[in-house]
Order: C-alpha cells, then structure tokens, then sequence
C-alpha cells in the first residue's frame, strides 16, 4: 500500500439491483417501508417509482474495496450524502457503478473516495472511506 498515489483508481464494480434484490434487503434490514417495492405507493408520495433503500446503496459501495483492502476492519471512518433516489424498474432492475480512488494520504491512512453512479447520475456525494494503511 505504500505505493498509493493521490487519484489512483483501486476498486471499481457494477451491480445490477432487481425489485427481488429490494425485498431480499428488506427482509435482512427490517425496512419494509413500501416505496421500497409497491409502484403505487411510490407514486402517491410524489417519487419517480420504486427507490432502493439508501443504505443498500451505501454499503454496496463500501464493499467495492473490502478485497482491495482484504480487511474489512482496516476501515476507520466511512460517510455519504444521499443526493439522488436509484429508482429501481420492475423490468429492467437499476445498474449501479462505483469507482474507487485515492483521494488524500498520510503515514497511517488513506482516504479512499468513493463515486457512485445510476447511469449518467451521482447517488451519493461525498462517499468517503478512511482505511488504516497495511504494516
């Protein structure tokens, strides 16, 4: 690890979210708010279609450098904003991309910035991931 670099790219991944992969969390989370997996709720408060839940979407980015970092207990901090709602299509699911970089050192940490993205959107702002550096 000492041959980070400031903007290296050290994980990325898609995965493909289904309304199965929604419910599937609701049953492991305990989240079974409907705007998670019923279109007429959804609608009726005003969100363009069935949301994944914000904190699938956080730890399905995490995880993108847990085999990088090969130590998930190598994570110190981690911390996002949700921006922007993944609307997950009965059909055709949702398509999320994260990408992985380095985005500050020092002796004994990195911080590991993280973008993720539906299409042609960012999810969340300010995904970062501060990770204890190997000895």
């Amino acid at each position: 690890m000492s041959a980070l670099e400031i903007g290296s790219v050290v994980a990325e991944r898609s995965v493909h979210l289904t309304r199965e992969s929604l419910v599937r969390y609701a049953g492991a989370s305990g989240d079974f708010n409907p705007i998670h997996y019923r279109d007429d709720v959804a609608e009726r408060v005003g969100l363009p279609g069935v949301l994944a839940h914000g904190m699938l979407t956080m730890g399905l980015a995490v995880e993108t450098i847990v085999e990088w970092l090969g130590d998930s207990g190598r994570i110190l901090e981690y911390g996002v904003r949700f921006t922007r709602p993944v609307v997950v299509d009965a059909e055709n699911g949702a398509d999320l991309t994260v990408v992985a970089k380095v985005g500050a050192l020092d002796e004994q940490a990195a911080r590991i910035d993280l973008t993720v993205s539906h299409g042609d959107t960012v999810v969340l702002g300010k995904a970062q991931v501060r990770v204890r550096l190997a000895a």
